[in-house]
């Protein structure tokens, strides 16, 4: 396959690459989310909190353009065609016009990352930019948060009618730790926007600099309490040193590999129901919190929906269901569990098509060229076990874009000829530190 196969068509609408754009705003907006909250309202400017959505509605247009037109991906019309599906399905589920639109804006991030399927991250140098000064801040923001009060804290704003709660300062379980959130105002999101704007940045940076600075994010996504975050990236910094030391030819086939191998973790969930369901789980123990996940939020939504729509346990109960559309806006909010894991999640909403949609996701990337893709998809394969990250948006904006190689004209080349291509195109120049040849995608220059 030529570098010429791989050139992204250009349309008028995405000449100033606006999916880099709303990635940007939606990053910006979401770490620092107690801050803008906050200063918006007070100064009445709360639309402005919805701008990333707006420019997320032209990258749905654009995803229909580029992935369903110009790349003829079946795949693509299908995925679309079922999202809008489910959004009527979770209408009539969750019984409000509210919670439908809720659900729709909760989807639009989707999009977003599905448009980066025939580039490579690495080629946003602007994007970088920005992805770095988020770690630096982010960091700063939980260090500030542990020897300031901020004035977010507590502070209750509106949101579809909605009364929601912009941070509260809370203590964890069988400590005195504060459970930091820094500008993000959630600690869970904090610790998050950390590990992932450290995960994209050290990509380009030295060993020296990766360790030094994964130290201090270590440290800091501690203080915020977020186990699962603070485990996923000291095991992060463990494989980057590891690969580093391998021959450079080596690298980035290790690199493919530990991301398709981080896939196992989806059935980390059903293992741990399997071993250890029926557990008590004792108030304020370190093991709470993970056994509530097993006997509860992993389980009780499957008992709900057969009680309620028997048939979604095979077709999903529609977008917004068992998530926070329905806790908010829905008659059903009785029902509503914190499922507290992104695919459990994401097949109650979209049942059995979103298992095709996986093992079409899993088979691409056997071709996957883009090293961002694929460390983004070990680190969220692995978040993902204890978290739902469906909100906020770049949550669900960041897995979107880890997926995205399946959209790709590569894999629905491969696709057409049911074969999945394992010799790599004619690579470009090396990344720093990282030294792995990447193969090309057209260069698309500095943005």
């Amino acid at each position: 396959m030529t570098a010429l196969a791989l050139q992204r068509p250009q349309i008028t609408l995405v000449s100033l690459n606006i999916e880099a754009i709303a990635l940007g705003v939606y990053l910006v907006r979401d770490a620092f989310g107690g801050v803008i909250r906050y200063y918006t309202s007070i100064f009445h400017l709360d639309t402005l909190w919805y701008l990333p959505d707006g420019v997320a509605l032209l990258c749905l247009v654009q995803f229909f353009v580029h992935c369903i037109l110009r790349n003829r991906s079946t795949l693509a019309l299908l995925v679309f065609a079922q999202i809008m599906l489910s959004l009527v399905l979770g209408y009539f589920m969750m019984g409000t016009a509210t919670a439908a639109i809720s659900a729709f804006k909760m989807m639009l991030p989707v999009f977003v990352g599905f448009c980066f399927c025939d580039s490579s991250l690495g080629s946003y140098r602007k994007l970088l930019s920005v992805i770095a000064v988020t770690f630096y801040l982010s960091v700063i923001g939980v260090l500030l948060t542990k020897f300031y009060l901020m004035p977010w804290v507590g502070y209750k704003y509106e949101s579809f009618g909605a009364v929601r709660e912009a941070g509260r300062l809370w203590w964890a379980y069988g400590g005195d730790d504060q459970r930091l959130m820094g500008f993000a105002a959630d600690n869970t999101m904090a610790a998050f926007f950390i590990l992932v704007s450290f995960a994209i940045t050290s990509i380009r940076k030295s060993t020296l600099w990766c360790l030094l600075y994964g130290s201090l994010a270590v440290y800091v996504i501690r203080l915020t309490t977020s186990k699962t975050t603070m485990i996923v990236l000291v095991l992060y910094l463990v494989l980057l040193v590891l690969v580093r030391m391998l021959p450079e030819k080596s690298r980035f086939p290790a690199i493919r590999a530990i991301a398709l191998w981080s896939f196992a973790a989806i059935l980390v969930p059903f293992f741990m129901i399997v071993v250890a369901s029926g557990t008590a789980a004792v108030p304020h123990s370190t093991l709470f919190s993970i056994l509530d996940r097993i006997n509860n939020s992993w389980q009780l939504p499957f008992v709900y929906m057969s009680q309620l729509m028997p048939i979604g346990l095979v077709t999903g109960c529609g977008a917004g269901c068992f998530n926070y559309p329905q806790k908010l806006f829905s008659p059903l909010a009785a029902y509503w569990v914190p499922v507290d894991n992104f695919y459990i999640g994401t097949y109650l909403m979209f049942g059995l098509p979103f298992v095709a949609f996986m093992v079409m996701v899993f088979r691409a990337n056997f071709g996957a060229t883009d090293v961002y893709k694929l460390t983004l998809l070990f680190v969220v394969n692995l978040f993902t076990i204890t978290v739902l990250n469906y909100g906020p948006a770049s949550g669900l904006l960041i897995i979107a874009l880890s997926f995205s190689e399946v959209f790709s004209r590569r894999a629905t080349s491969a696709r057409a000829a049911d074969t999945v291509p394992i010799e790599l195109p004619r690579p470009i120049r090396s990344l720093e530190g990282l030294g792995v040849d990447m193969p090309g995608t057209a260069a698309r220059g500095s943005r």
